[in-house]
């Protein structure tokens, strides 16, 4: 049992690794005599890259805990200027790292009496737009519109089409002062911001990549809306890193983690199975994506595993990893965890006392994730394959827009409200799913560290969708005893995207689309009425563009498009795996 006291603003870190033990303390040796920690804080990019040595301007991200400090007057100022103004709600318009940071704090930290309700808008499924729409109170409402790229096209068309609601509802007058955007400097978004008059631009440290970005004005802005003490979380993050600062990894239980990360993914067990305490339970979302998108490139990297039910220790194979993030005080899963880890399961606990100390988990886990590409001998600051796809997506639009149709899918199969396609022998097409999975598995393919299930669903998401997809994600794991993620689509495109392309060879992909209610134009510009694209017409080409890129990588996918009744029809899918 390996103990980390508490180094990481009253954190504990402790570790059964069982045979995975010796391999992962041979690893922390070697980074010791490469002084690899003290490189890391040097900003030496031959840590992950002999020749790209554009990595050493990725790492800004180490200093967020010391910078960012002389912020807070203006975020707490900010903050109290809206409430000031009668601002009750804010819509955040975002994706991957921009959202995913926000929607911790936001779950965890709820929202303080008297501040912003900060409601996170991260789909362009039709459904939803309109729904956010229905439910908006124009006159009380901000919108924070964040992309540190300023070119993702998911928040831009959202920005513009609620932007152009606001010039409808209140006047064009009134729509700048509603929008405060975040962004790095120089980018597409600065300008448009400026020219539309927004309240606020807040200008992030370019330097940060936006996985990495929990500790910037990506986060930070977000939680002082909601009355998160944001001058207090740094402080906590503060700790953390300096205890990531130590080059001894023997006693930086960051450095170490990414070691035992690393190892186990280099050796098999690339499946890190997160397990958390359910009032953290948002902070593994926002961990699934840094891992994924840090780690999954050049056929290798770690697959995390969120949201998965508990089953007993027969019922894995060797490629997990258990990782079990407890409140303290919170025991309800340390009894199944202790089974697992007699079982000889390795199994890293990392108990928290106070929910800000998780500023110091985003810290500590940057660091191990940065840690744990060394180990894989890859670049973590990057995402090679992730254009791919996007390229796929804009050529779909543009065929849509020569030919006023997107590309039709060649179903090979439907019925009763469900069509497929995807390379299957189909006896019914209740039952093509099951079969699709047994054929991939019995192919005989190699994959490395072993198969997984991704369910991408290009869905509306809402409580009923929720509990259709993890009967069908619990019935497949059940039957085939492969791990199975779950993600809606476009969000996990921007989260384990790169992941599923460029990692392990192991994925199988389904895709499960559906027909929108409604549909919804994307303005041109902001403020304009001339469209010539639909959301629906945006998340379909998104598939469409997955689908072939992920084709393209030799993956086998198979995409189920419902027409009926979207949770029922997934209902009827999981009875029959």
């Amino acid at each position: 049992m390996i103990t980390y006291g508490k180094d990481s603003g009253g954190s504990t870190v402790t570790a059964s690794l069982g045979k995975v033990a010796s391999a992962v303390e041979s690893a922390v040796v070697e980074m010791e005599k490469k002084n690899l920690i003290g490189r890391i804080w040097a900003h030496d990019s031959s840590v992950w890259s002999p020749v790209d040595t554009e990595i050493a301007d990725r790492l800004g991200w180490l200093h967020c805990p010391e910078r960012m400090p002389g912020a807070v007057p203006h975020l707490t100022e900010f903050a109290e200027e809206l409430r000031n103004q009668g601002f009750t709600d804010c819509l955040l318009l975002g994706m991957g790292g921009s959202s995913l940071a926000p929607e911790v704090c936001r779950s965890v930290f709820g929202v303080r009496e008297g501040f912003l309700n900060v409601r996170i808008v991260d789909t362009t499924h039709p459904d939803s737009v309109d729904g956010f729409s229905r439910e908006l109170r124009p006159e009380s409402t901000f919108f924070l519109v964040s992309s540190k790229s300023g070119g993702t096209v998911e928040t831009l068309s959202l920005m513009n089409y609620f932007y152009g609601l606001i010039c409808r509802k209140l006047g064009r007058e009134e729509a700048g002062p509603r929008f405060a955007a975040i962004t790095d400097p120089g980018s597409g978004l600065e300008k448009t911001a400026g020219d539309l008059r927004f309240r606020k631009i807040f200008l992030n440290d370019p330097e940060i990549g936006g996985r990495y970005a929990a500790l910037s004005y990506v986060g930070l802005v977000p939680a002082a809306l909601i009355g998160v003490d944001v001058g207090f979380f740094l402080e906590r993050a503060a700790e953390a890193s300096a205890g990531g600062a130590l080059e001894q990894v023997g006693v930086n239980s960051a450095a170490w983690l990414g070691a035992a990360m690393g190892v186990c993914a280099r050796d098999g067990r690339n499946k890190l199975t997160l397990i958390a305490s359910p009032s953290i339970g948002a902070f593994s979302a926002w961990l699934e994506q840094l891992i994924a998108e840090s780690t999954g490139k050049k056929g290798k990297g770690i697959v995390p595993i969120v949201g998965e039910a508990l089953e007993e220790p027969e019922f894995y194979g060797d490629d997990r990893l258990f990782v079990y993030l407890k409140v303290e005080g919170d025991d309800r899963f340390d009894r199944r965890i202790s089974v697992l880890e007699k079982a000889g399961h390795p199994v890293i606990r990392i108990t928290i006392n106070s929910k800000y100390d998780l500023s110091g988990e985003f810290f500590r886990w940057e660091m191990a994730t940065a840690v744990s590409g060394h180990v894989l001998g890859v670049n973590p600051f990057d995402q090679p394959d992730v254009e791919s796809a996007k390229v796929k997506a804009k050529q779909a639009i543009e065929a849509f827009r020569r030919e006023d149709g997107l590309p039709a899918r060649h179903a090979k199969a439907g019925k009763d409200g469900i069509r497929l396609t995807g390379d299957f022998v189909s006896g019914s097409v209740l039952t093509a799913l099951k079969e699709f999975i047994e054929g991939a598995l019995s192919t005989g393919k190699k994959m490395p560290g072993g198969p997984y299930l991704a369910i991408q669903a290009y869905l509306e998401p809402c409580k009923a969708v929720d509990r259709a997809l993890d009967r069908i994600r619990h019935a497949a794991g059940k039957r085939f005893r492969i791990p199975v993620t779950l993600g809606y689509g476009p969000q996990f495109l921007h989260s384990t995207g790169q992941l599923h392309k460029g990692g392990p060879a192991g994925g199988l992909f389904v895709q499960i689309t559906s027909e929108p209610q409604v549909d919804v134009p994307i303005p041109d510009r902001a403020g304009d009425d001339a469209s010539s694209v639909s959301f629906g017409m945006l998340i379909r080409a998104q598939a469409l563009g997955d689908r072939q890129t992920l084709m393209d990588c030799g993956r086998d996918v198979l995409t189920v498009e419902i027409t009926g009744d979207v949770p029922a029809e997934i209902e009827r899918l999981a009875e029959n795996i």
